[in-house]
């Protein structure tokens, strides 16, 4: 039987949820009850809000199906349609064979600006270029510059090492291609969750090495539980048993410890670009995130690590609600603009 929420049209059940969110901050702490607190922190009453109206559909982010868990995700996306005022020009771009891409370019910006190549989130298994459109056009918009969101192969039907050789194909052919992309010799790496992951891959595998890193809360280890993995286990948008789905669906246990699966435990990350990494406080993710940043300093790597501790995972996602996502997402594009602009190295 279908979910009370699926009866309601995505663009009716977004308009109701950017309603609420609209609404005084007295009202909205009435919605969402007495503030939650864990391991020091207090999670933002816009984030406390979206999990209490979430639990309306019943859904969990993974589970069931490949199919089931993907129609959730583009489900989601419609329900968080909204773009940025400024204009962002697409256009589709054929990679390889198997890897497609689209070409963001905000309106204005002139030829040989950096480039962002940016990999989707959704554990290896969901998401897709469709599902991370807003986002990229926040990135274009806001950090001035193009940004080439990369499609790459899903599993299960194409597991490890698929998703990590499309992110290294994809990052090739921007560098090969990016003047006939408008962009100049400054090109970076991005991504969110398993996006982050794909993104840090290609960091310590690409030559030439990205200009800059973009890491939104990134999968850096699937050989491992930490702490925040059993803290934030369940309650918080990703749980403990969608990353069990997501890795069981990614990558079989015996390869796990493979730097292109978990790129926390290559040896040598002394070449990785300058890094701009975001946790979130209340994240399943967030000590792997963090523990990377350290190695990432420790390697003598520029590395600039925010946590933002009120809010949850996927916040990428929901800047269209505004308030405390819109904030950290606006941080994070900020330090994508500075990190872009302020002297790259030059390419040989």
């Amino acid at each position: 039987m279908a979910q009370l929420t699926e009866m309601v049209p995505p663009a009716a059940a977004g308009a109701l949820l950017r309603a609420v969110f609209a609404l005084p901050r007295p009202v909205k702490r009435l919605i969402a009850g007495a503030p939650v607190r864990r391991d020091g922190q207090e999670l933002a009453l816009d984030a406390q809000l979206l999990l209490l109206m979430s639990k309306l559909d019943h859904r969990s982010l993974a589970g069931g199906t490949p199919e089931e868990a993907r129609a959730g995700i583009a489900r989601a996306k419609e329900m968080l349609g909204r773009v940025p005022d400024r204009p962002v020009r697409t256009r589709e771009v054929a990679i390889a064979d198997a890897v497609t891409g689209r070409l963001y370019t905000p309106k204005g910006l002139a030829e040989g600006s950096p480039l962002l190549v940016y990999y989707h989130g959704g554990g290896w298994v969901i998401g897709d270029i469709d599902s991370h459109d807003t986002v990229c056009r926040y990135l274009a918009a806001h950090a001035d510059v193009r940004v080439l969101s990369v499609g790459y192969r899903l599993a299960p039907e194409h597991p490890y090492p698929a998703a990590a050789e499309d992110a290294l194909t994809a990052y090739e052919y921007a560098v090969e291609n990016a003047a006939d992309l408008g962009a100049g010799e400054a090109v970076a790496v991005g991504g969110d969750s398993a996006g982050g992951n794909l993104a840090a891959v290609v960091g310590i595998m690409a030559d030439p090495a990205p200009d800059f890193a973009l890491l939104i809360y990134p999968a850096v280890d699937l050989s491992t539980r930490r702490r925040s993995r059993d803290l934030f286990a369940e309650g918080f948008y990703l749980t403990d048993d969608d990353m069990t789905w997501f890795s069981d669906h990614y990558c079989p246990p015996e390869r796990r410890g493979e730097p292109m699966a978990s790129p926390l435990l290559a040896g040598d990350l002394s070449g990785f670009p300058p890094t701009y990494l975001v946790t979130a406080g209340f994240d399943p993710l967030r000590d792997e995130g963090e523990e990377f940043a350290k190695r990432l300093e420790e390697a003598g790597v520029p590395v600039a690590l925010r946590r933002q501790e009120d809010l949850i995972h996927a916040f990428a996602n929901m800047w269209s609600l505004g308030g405390r996502f819109q904030e950290a997402m606006s941080e994070a594009t900020g330090a994508l603009r500075t990190g872009l602009y302020a002297g790259p190295r030059r390419r040989s």
